[in-house]
Parts: structure tokens; C-alpha cells; sequence
């Protein structure tokens, strides 16, 4: 029975292999349900001209493929690195059991993989953040959330 660290070392060699073949950066992710890899990622950012497409969504995404479901209840989650922000974030929204993570932000932040800035930047207010933010038609864009709450179709999550 495979153990939590040769999930890990895959997804390890996973990293190494898309630096060394030039896929992308060194970041790769492995799911792993009932103690099967269901779903593999690595960074395909600059190879598909996506800044989405870092290794854990890219895994998310295949995996919730296989499972024919948008939540990964009892799976596990090996990261070669700690996740971003957005990764994290969507990490969050896919509900997986665990994580694992092998570097640490601190070790991405030395090879300038740095999101320090975006830590930061979250816990401002929308209006002081860096990137120019305007909040407009609010009251129109309720709608969508009117009929959402309203609608029998709706499959929550």
C-alpha cells in the first residue's frame, strides 16, 4: 500500500520533470482517492497562455472530470509546493479531505514565485488594493442573485 510520501515524491517528480522537459514552472499536484492517483497537474501556465493554469487546478479540474462531480469529497491532495492563493482558494471550493505540500511559499518566494503581494493586497479593502478596483451596477447585477435564490434548478454548493 502506497504511503502519503511516495504521493508526495511523485508529484515531486512531476515538478522536476516540467522544468526539465520545458513545460513549465516547478510546480505539480497529485489527487489521490481510495489510495489511487486519480488526477495529475503541473504548471501549464506559460504553455497554454493561462495564468489559471497552475498545477492544483489543472489536477482539480481532471479529477473532477474522472469523478464526474465539482467537489472531491475523501480525496487527497499532494502539492509539490505550498499553493498560492488561488490554488488554495480553489483547493478550498473543491472540498478534498487533505493537503499535502512539500516546498514552502518561503522556498517559491527565493526562486521569485513570490505572492507575498497578494497576501497583502487581500486583506485590504477592495477600494485601497494596488489594482485599480471599481464596484458598478450592483443593483442590476442583484437580478442573478434574486433568480438564483428564487430558482428550482440550482445545485448548491
Amino acid at each position: 500500500m502506497q504511503q502519503p510520501e511516495d504521493f508526495m515524491r511523485e508529484a515531486i517528480r512531476l515538478s522536476v520533470q516540467n522544468v526539465t522537459t520545458g513545460g513549465g514552472g516547478p510546480f505539480a499536484a497529485v489527487i489521490v482517492k481510495d489510495g489511487q492517483i486519480i488526477a495529475t497537474g503541473v504548471n501549464e501556465v506559460t504553455g497554454s497562455n493561462d495564468p489559471t493554469a497552475h498545477a492544483e487546478v489543472v489536477a482539480i479540474r481532471k479529477a473532477c472530470r474522472e469523478l464526474n462531480s465539482f467537489q472531491l469529497e475523501g480525496c487527497d491532495i499532494y502539492c509539490s509546493c505550498e499553493p498560492c492563493p488561488m490554488c488554495l482558494g480553489a483547493i478550498y471550493w473543491a472540498r478534498p479531505a487533505r493537503v499535502f505540500f512539500a516546498n514552502t511559499k518561503e522556498d517559491a518566494a527565493a526562486i521569485a514565485f513570490d505572492d507575498q503581494f497578494i497576501y497583502e493586497e487581500l486583506d485590504l479593502p477592495w477600494n485601497q488594493r494596488q489594482l485599480p478596483t471599481r464596484q458598478l451596477l450592483q443593483e442590476e447585477a442583484l437580478e442573478a442573485f434574486r433568480a438564483w435564490e428564487q430558482s428550482p434548478l440550482k445545485v448548491p454548493y
